[in-house]
């Protein structure tokens, strides 16, 4: 299948899991926000292998795309569901016969972004999800949402922050884009973590780290300037702390809405937002995270 020239707007894969539908639901909000299309696919399989080797019956097509058709309307159900009766949302459709990450790969290059559930269905699919999801976030071409199937355990979700991983890189300037954005549509507080070192303070001989801590926030003051001059209504909470960076996020994403890191970072003493770091707040987090990828 080919997606060039087609704007998809925000994409989410369906896959009627737990995981997926709680992907859709969040898709069909974010999309509304933006007032971008939505587009729900479902991606058939055709790389299955099975041994000893067998021919798959006549019929097994026809059942594969039944399947796919019931897939796909109960998930539009559960978008146009999701949004108030007063905002309007496009939801678009596929059933896509190909192997998944390609599909969602190429489909990228048409999408603002790519949303995906962290777990699929049963044991099997469970496991292809995730490496979906992992192989989507290191090569999609636009940014990834991965939506957990699990309640928010906070008082008042929808006023929570958005939360910014943030070391100075490329890769976390995109990351720095999407949080704003996010924050703005959403009427929130965005608070910037910067993680200074994975070491400790006492194991760097000489290190004042009050000295650092002033330095640290005023290289992070300027580097958020210009975004909070293009977003004047955002209220943006900055916060430098000695610690690993994987540990912050994670821990601080239990009173966030929704986290934002980029696809890599310095790596080093300085932070390293999708080596370790973001994949320790993939497999930890439990809220939504997206992972600003480059277009």
């Amino acid at each position: 299948m080919s997606t060039s020239g087609k704007y998809l707007g925000v994409v989410v894969g369906a896959d009627g899991s737990p995981a997926s539908n709680a992907a859709v639901c969040w898709a069909a909000r974010d999309a509304a926000m933006r007032n971008i299309p939505l587009t729900v696919v479902h991606v058939v399989s055709t790389d299955v292998a099975t041994w000893p080797p067998m021919p798959y019956p006549d019929t097994w097509a026809v059942w594969q795309e039944d399947e796919g058709r019931k897939v796909i309307a109960a998930a539009v159900k559960i978008a146009e569901e999701s949004i108030p009766s007063e905002h309007k949302l496009t939801v678009k459709s596929e059933i896509v016969f190909s192997t998944p990450v390609p599909t969602m790969v190429e489909m990228s290059a048409e999408a603002e972004l790519m949303v995906v559930g962290s777990s699929g269905r049963g044991a099997l699919s469970r496991a292809l999800l995730g490496s979906v999801s992992s192989s989507l976030v290191r090569r999609a071409r636009c940014p990834v949402a991965i939506i957990r199937d699990e309640d928010p355990l906070m008082p008042d979700p929808q006023h929570a922050p958005v939360l910014l991983g943030i070391d100075g890189s490329p890769a976390s300037e995109l990351a720095t884009a999407v949080a704003f954005d996010e924050a703005s549509r959403r009427g929130v507080e965005l608070i910037a973590v910067h993680a200074w070192s994975d070491l400790e303070v006492v194991e760097l001989p000489g290190l004042n780290w009050s000295t650092v801590e002033a330095e640290a926030q005023c290289s992070l003051a300027e580097r958020l300037a210009g975004w909070q001059e293009r977003y004047p209504e955002v209220t943006v909470r900055r916060v430098v702390v000695c610690d690993r960076p994987a540990h912050q996020l994670v821990e601080r994403s239990k009173t966030a809405q929704l986290v934002v890191v980029g696809s890599h970072g310095r790596g080093g003493v300085s932070g390293m937002l999708l080596g370790s770091v973001s994949n320790a707040v993939l497999h930890s987090v439990r809220m939504p995270v997206i992972v600003a990828r480059p277009s």
